[in-house]
């Protein structure tokens, strides 16, 4: 009986160290306290449109497409050829969103261009986290981006919930030079509308 219980603790020891060793590992994180973290670089950048503000990074929405967006915060990415990533950002809009495709969130860069973006979106006078156009209320959301050599999920968390919802799933191009960023456009001429955006985190998952 002790040789069988011995074996047991043994078992369960190894099965404790095996969970252990297959958590995901935080490898950048910024919660914007004071100051931008280093590695940041800014795509565009007009300055009086952008501050941290109560720890968190807040950006005026500025008019624009993604090829023109500005004040966009950009560092570079994991290489997710060699495993897979979770690109995790809380996002807040501090005024309602009011234009066609006001939006704000994750895009990602390859070889200098946008190919990918996960965002809270105005689209129709419905708030949505595009892609998938998931209706969502207008509250804080917490995007959750995993990619792969070739794949990416899209995820997201409204605050007040536990559990992260899959937006949708699809393919990206081949990894070239990949960069991550915080960014927003699509917003109006005549008003401030700033997003706050906070606790940025870069995560390699098992």
């Amino acid at each position: 009986m002790r040789f069988i219980a011995a074996c047991v603790c043994l078992l369960i020891l190894g099965l404790i160290g095996q969970s252990r060793g297959a958590e995901d590992q935080v490898i950048f994180e910024d919660r914007f306290e004071g100051k931008l973290a280093d590695g940041w670089s800014w795509l565009r950048e007009n300055p009086g449109y952008w501050r941290i503000r109560e720890g968190a990074l807040e950006i005026r929405i500025e008019p624009g497409v993604a090829q023109t967006v500005r004040n966009a915060l950009v560092r570079k990415a994991p290489d997710r050829s060699q495993g897979k990533f979770a690109v995790e950002l809380t996002v807040q809009n501090l005024s309602p969103l009011t234009n066609q495709y006001e939006q704000a969130g994750i895009t990602w860069y390859c070889g200098g261009k946008p190919v990918f973006k996960l965002v809270k979106e105005l689209l129709d006078g419905q708030v949505c986290i595009i892609p998938g156009k998931k209706l969502i209320e207008d509250k804080p959301v917490r995007l959750r981006l995993v990619v792969s050599a070739d794949r990416y999920v899209a995820q997201y968390r409204v605050e007040g919930t536990e559990e992260f919802l899959t937006a949708a799933e699809g393919s990206l191009p081949p990894p070239q030079d990949d960069e991550v960023s915080i960014q927003g456009y699509h917003g109006p001429v005549d008003a401030e509308h700033w997003i706050r955006f906070d606790d940025f985190r870069i995560i390699k998952l098992p």
